[in-house]
């Protein structure tokens, strides 16, 4: 895939890792089952993934506006959610949901959280970093 870039500019999960990202499925489509990539790839959904996702250190999962994940657990690097997910979603950096966003679920990162204005988040949101280790610089 060329271009992962959202329509809008993230304010936190970099550019860079979204360009990354090497599967996608697409509007129309479902996938049912688990899905698992290596070191420094990752998925964009813009259909249904009835599953759980797991990306390997350097990964990346972007869950576009028209996209939605069903009884899931996503563990990625950077995770991106514009659509729908239902489940656990565990950021081991960075975690963006946008105002069109929805997470029915428990959110659960290690560095850095966005929520825009207008997003839904109905879950525990859990920080799993240290607590008296400094902020990361930003991205």
């Amino acid at each position: 895939m060329s271009d992962n870039t959202p329509n809008f500019s993230p304010r936190l999960v970099p550019v860079e890792a979204l360009n990354a990202i090497s599967s996608l499925i697409a509007e129309g489509a479902v996938f049912e089952g688990s899905f698992s990539a290596q070191q420094g790839l990752g998925l964009r959904i813009d259909g249904v993934l009835k599953g759980g996702i797991q990306v390997a250190q350097g990964g990346t999962v972007h869950i576009g506006p028209g996209g939605r994940v069903e009884q899931t657990t996503i563990e990625a690097d950077h995770v991106l959610i514009e659509g729908r997910v239902q489940g656990t979603v565990i950021a081991r950096q960075t975690l963006e949901i946008t105002g069109s966003g929805t997470l029915i679920g428990d959110a659960l990162y290690d560095a850095q959280l966005d929520v825009h204005p207008r997003a839904k988040l109905k879950g525990k949101v859990e920080y799993r970093g240290e607590l008296d280790a400094p902020s990361p610089a930003p991205y």
